[in-house]
């Protein structure tokens, strides 16, 4: 049932959107009304016209959206529905709501009939979302049938051309540029109106009236025993035999079911080809024209009951089926993968920032290292120039020392003294250099000092940053309760409204009512004032 709901609901879709005449999402009562009776008519439904009169009754006389008829269109309509009705019949009342608003002005290859039939087929093959559209693989699928029922060889070079400006502008096509795609003869060149005709009279017999296989075929009487030429249909459970191949002369039908077979019998009584189907309670002996065509429909048979005895449904609609199933599971793929991909496109640029806020820490590091070398360096330099330039001063003074020592012994002294001197300035030295390593360490010091405010820095910022999302948290709390507030107060001003407006329409009827009182009084009076006259 859900799968026929399906499919009746898109052909619904199109009516209810051809109804929709400003493209507002809504249609009037009345015309809902009268939809829907013709849906109950032709899907054979119990009309209910208290049911409908009820369900529409309302203040508001104004239109309605399509979520608001959903409701009535599956309790009265769709959930009552039999597999009991004609669907040509019901997709063609469809048609006739919505084909003149929207089949193209330009002139096609193709009858307004033709273009019913691509109609309902594009139903079949649509996806199952609104707005409706088919996607490029149904219609390389449906245009490739086409070019074969036509005999014609198929141009997938050409196809691929068309898809690839068709994908650059949107993921499908409606229903009506699929009817002017095959009408206007881009994928049927060469072919006339009757050959592309009989190709879409094919397909559709194929995919919507569900034949599997037909032709003309000899059947032998059960009665007199003579041959005649029938147009046999094959369907998945039935296989009807027809005059000629109009459909108009039935002549009857040869039920499936699981239990029937088909075999191949010899040649006899002057007839070739021939071979039987065996049924519950009657046998058919029928002859094809070729033995090729005697295999292809033992083969197309046996298959029919190969498939009532698995319960499966006819080969193109497992087929649809699957092909819905393989694009479904692909979209989940490629969004998983999307997923993916962003996933690991969000992590890269996290390591990203990551290694270049290690970078820039390197390069600061090894910034501060290298003006640390640098500067010990220099002063390093600068002790060992003074140091040398004492030493270039201590062996002057010991040469003039040594040539003075004999005349001048007075002034030993005064270089031990300066001798002296020197070592304590070396101590001094020793000393600076002591001062700058302890230094080095006090800066080593602060530098980890600064990473732990860093790290401190960085944790009091994820606490002022959930502290301002609770903060935002609360104002929009504030915001809705302001609204709400907002709201109490315009209700009471529309009340207040309402109030004054009473209040003012009681004080016009009192007035109304006092300048009554005041005509009927003078009145009174103009009457009492004769009498009084005539007393007199």
């Amino acid at each position: 049932m859900g799968s026929l709901k399906d499919e009746l609901l898109k052909a619904i879709w199109h009516a209810f959107t051809a109804l929709d005449q400003d493209h507002s999402g809504k249609v009037s009562k009345s015309q809902l009304k009268v939809l829907s009776h013709n849906l109950c008519t032709v899907l054979k439904v119990p009309h209910d016209p208290v049911a409908l009169e009820e369900h529409f009754r309302d203040d508001d006389e104004g239109p309605v959206s399509n979520q608001g008829y959903m409701p009535y269109l599956n309790r009265f309509i769709l959930e009552k529905v039999q597999d009991n009705f004609d669907k040509i019949e019901f997709n063609r009342m469809c048609w006739t709501l919505c084909v003149k608003k929207n089949l193209t002005k330009n002139p096609l290859l193709i009858t307004e009939e033709d273009a019913f039939k691509v109609w309902v087929i594009f139903n079949f093959l649509s996806e199952d979302k609104y707005p409706l559209i088919i996607v490029s693989e149904e219609i390389e699928y449906l245009l490739k049938k086409l070019t074969e029922a036509m005999g014609g060889g198929w141009q997938q070079e050409q196809f691929e051309h068309y898809k690839i400006n068709f994908d650059d502008s949107k993921n499908g096509l409606s229903a009506w540029e699929l009817i002017e795609l095959i009408g206007n003869g881009q994928f049927s060149k060469g072919m006339d109106r009757q050959t592309v005709s009989m190709a879409i009279n094919e397909v559709f017999s194929e995919l919507i009236l569900d034949v599997l296989k037909q032709g003309y075929m000899m059947k032998k009487g059960h009665r007199r025993k003579n041959w005649t030429e029938r147009w046999f249909v094959l369907k998945p459970n039935i296989i009807s035999y027809y005059v000629s191949e109009d459909l108009k002369d039935k002549k009857g039908d040869i039920l499936l079911d699981e239990n029937c077979c088909v075999e191949s019998l010899p040649d006899k009584d002057g007839k070739k080809c021939l071979f039987l189907v065996k049924c519950f309670d009657k046998t058919f002996e029928i002859s094809a024209s070729d033995k090729k065509k005697k295999q292809e429909w033992i083969q197309a048979i046996h298959s029919t009951i190969h498939l009532l005895k698995l319960g499966s449904p006819p080969p193109h609609k497992e087929a649809r089926q699957r092909r819905k199933e393989l694009r479904k599971k692909q979209l989940a793929e490629q969004e998983e993968l999307e997923r993916q991909m962003k996933e690991l496109q969000v992590a890269n640029e996290s390591k990203q920032q990551e290694l270049e806020a290690v970078r820039k820490k390197l390069e600061e590091a090894a910034s501060r290292a290298a003006e640390e070398e640098k500067k010990r360096l220099q002063t390093q330099v600068e002790l060992q120039a003074r140091f040398s330039t004492e030493l270039e001063r201590e062996k002057l003074i010991r040469q003039q020392m040594e040539e003075q020592v004999a005349q001048k012994s007075s002034e030993l002294e005064q270089y031990l003294q300066r001798v002296r001197e020197l070592e304590d300035m070396y101590l001094k030295l020793q000393e600076a250099l002591e001062d700058e390593r302890q230094a080095r360490q006090d800066e080593e010091t602060v530098r980890k000092l600064q990473a732990r405010l860093l790290e401190e820095e960085s944790s009091k910022r994820a606490e002022l940053e959930k502290w301002h999302l609770e903060q935002q948290q609360a104002i929009q709390t504030t915001e809705a309760e302001k609204q709400e507030l907002e709201n109490q107060r315009v209700l009471k001003e529309q009340a207040l409204q309402e109030a004054m407006e009473q209040l003012e329409q009681l004080e016009l009827e009192r007035k109304q009512a006092l300048e009554q009182y005041e005509l009927k009084r003078s009145w009174r009076w103009q009457l009492i004032r004769p009498r009084a006259g005539r007393t007199k």
